[in-house]
């Protein structure tokens, strides 16, 4: 049951002082760092852009038809429209390997990275084995943040069937994660609700029976067996066709990672392979979690019945992270330098997303919408700073308070 964008709406803001008043206002937050003020160490998480003029507050849902309202929540739907024909063009105008042919070759040259990878884990010398370990943690992310993401939105292929494919070895096999879960609660849920409390509000990443620093460095090392686990409880959820599928990818990916570490690596003890399968599956588990919370988590939260546009839910409550060189290859541009993108176009692949950076980033500003943009280690500073109000208290409900 989709929420529509087209929610009735009230006027309740007015211009004062030559300052728009129509901007949201973060109800229960004394530190107004989530506002247009510089997050800690001089980032620029412009979360309620200085200016910006969001048109209506979502009201009570007592508007007359032909109310000033109905008209400005016609013009924000048509800067949703106005973005996406610019986008549309320039995904018209680009090749196959643009569209999906870049993203693509990355995860064929980590497939062809694999033998490298379990081959020098045969040395006994540390650096050939440090280098097996840092390359079959490398692949293993690849394929299973990139590649599983890409596949929940059928991103690279344009073909259905081939996407279905992609999305059970991608999210199955090397994620043992179940294809029908991970697309709901992915692509249904933190895409159609984002920020939404209760909804795609990313309350599923917090534990706040953890403390900051137990959270933030150590529990990342148990993502590796916790992602079964739940996989395992979620089921529940599904066709019986579809879990037993899902076991048997599951087991076979698995199997064939602990079988390689035998056969192929040298490892003489199970409990040796096991160790190092632990070890290559989480070596980049603290930038996974540290990612999914930055970039959502201390940005504005709405109710289901106030949420506003989708490119003002989207412009408000997503943020984009610094290039990375190894989290670019590894995530995938769409979950660190072009999240906002991808939030507003998750059909698109990694690369056409860095593609229309520049078109959104300048549309968005254009039309003095936010475009949040902030750091790595300011984000992490700001979440060890604040970690109780934004990991374990409820997160302030960000009121929208009218038009201009």
């Amino acid at each position: 049951m989709p929420l529509e964008d087209g929610d009735p709406v009230r006027p309740r803001g007015r211009q004062v002082n030559c300052e728009v008043s129509g901007i949201p206002r973060l109800r229960g937050m004394g530190d107004p760092s989530l506002r247009s003020k510089e997050a800690p160490g001089g980032s620029r998480t412009d979360v309620m852009a200085e200016g910006w003029e969001p048109g209506p507050a979502l009201g009570d849902g007592d508007v007359t038809p032909g109310e000033a309202p109905h008209q400005a929540w016609k013009s924000e739907g048509a800067l949703m429209t106005e973005l996406s024909e610019l986008v549309q063009k320039v995904v018209k105008s680009s090749s196959w390997w643009e569209r999906h042919g870049v993203d693509i070759s990355i995860l064929a040259c980590s497939f062809l990275l694999l033998p490298a990878g379990f081959l020098c884990l045969r040395s006994a010398q540390a650096i050939p084995f440090l280098a097996g370990v840092l390359t079959l943690g490398v692949v293993h992310h690849t394929l299973t943040v990139k590649g599983s993401h890409l596949a929940s939105h059928n991103a690279l292929t344009e073909s259905k069937s081939w996407g279905k494919v992609w999305a059970i070895f991608f999210i199955e096999l090397c994620s043992a994660f179940t294809v029908e879960q991970a697309t709901y609660n992915h692509v249904k849920i933190h895409h159609g609700y984002t920020n939404i409390i209760g909804l795609g509000d990313s309350s599923t990443w917090k534990l706040p029976f953890l403390n900051r620093y137990v959270y933030m460095f150590i529990a990342p090392l148990a993502v590796p067996i916790l992602t079964p686990l739940v996989a395992l409880d979620l089921l529940r959820n599904v066709e019986w066709k579809a879990a037993l599928r899902t076991l048997c990818c599951m087991f076979l990916g698995f199997y064939c990672h602990y079988w390689l570490l035998l056969h192929v690596s040298g490892f003489q003890s199970p409990w040796s392979a096991l160790l190092c399968m632990l070890l290559t599956r989480s070596l980049l588990a603290h930038p996974y979690i540290h990612v999914n919370i930055f970039q959502h988590i201390g940005l504005p939260m709405f109710m289901a019945d106030r949420k506003p546009k989708r490119i003002h839910l989207m412009s408000l409550g997503v943020l984009n992270l610094p290039r990375n060189a190894l989290l670019d290859w590894s995530f995938g541009h769409s979950l660190i330098s072009c999240h906002v993108e991808h939030h507003l176009f998750p059909s698109l692949s990694d690369n056409m997303c860095l593609k229309i950076k520049p078109i959104v980033s300048q549309y968005l500003k254009q039309k003095k919408l936010p475009y949040n943009e902030d750091t790595y280690s300011s984000r992490l500073w700001l979440f060890l700073q604040r970690y109780e109000e934004l990991m374990v208290h409820a997160p302030p409900i960000t009121e929208l308070v009218g038009i201009q």
